[in-house]
C-alpha cells in the first residue's frame, strides 16, 4: 500500500475504546503505521474530541503517541491553501479539516484516506486518481 493519510475520526477512535471504529483504527495503525501520514491540521480537532468526550489524559496520551514517531507528520505548504479555498467552493460540505486531508492527500500523490467519514471523501474528485480509497472498511 502507498501511503495513506489519516482523518480525525481513525485518530480518534484508536484512543476511545468505546468508539464503533477503535478495533479498526487499532488494526489499521498496527499493520499502516509507517505507511500513516496524519495532517497536523485535525490535531486541533481530536484532542477537542479527546478533551470533551474521555477528559482525562487522553489528550497527553495522543501527543505522547505521536512523538513515538511511528506515523509521519505532514503540514500545509502554502500552495495547499489555494487548492483547499477551491475544493471547499465546490464542495460546500466540507470543511478546513476534510480539504486540508484531501490537499495533502493529493500533494503526496496519496490515494488511500483512512477515516470513518465516507460521506465527505467520497464526495471529492482528487486531482491525481479517479476516486480516494477509503480504510479501514466499517
Amino acid at each position: 500500500m502507498t501511503q495513506a493519510v489519516v482523518d480525525s475520526g481513525v485518530l480518534y477512535a484508536l484512543f476511545d475504546r468505546g468508539d464503533a471504529w477503535h478495533d479498526q483504527s487499532v488494526a489499521f495503525f498496527k499493520s499502516h503505521a509507517h505507511d500513516a501520514v496524519v495532517p497536523l491540521t485535525i490535531l486541533g480537532e481530536v484532542g477537542y474530541m479527546l478533551e470533551a468526550k474521555l477528559k482525562g489524559n487522553a489528550p497527553r496520551a495522543l501527543v505522547e503517541w505521536l512523538a513515538r514517531g511511528q506515523v509521519q507528520l505532514e503540514g500545509l505548504l502554502p500552495q495547499d491553501l489555494r487548492r483547499m479555498s477551491l475544493l471547499m467552493s465546490k464542495y460546500p460540505e466540507i470543511g478546513l479539516v476534510d480539504a486540508s486531508v484531501a490537499v495533502i492527500a493529493e500533494r503526496l500523490f496519496a490515494d488511500t484516506i483512512a477515516t470513518t467519514d465516507r460521506r465527505h471523501f467520497s464526495a471529492i474528485k482528487p486531482l491525481h486518481v479517479d476516486r480516494f480509497t477509503l480504510i479501514p472498511d466499517p
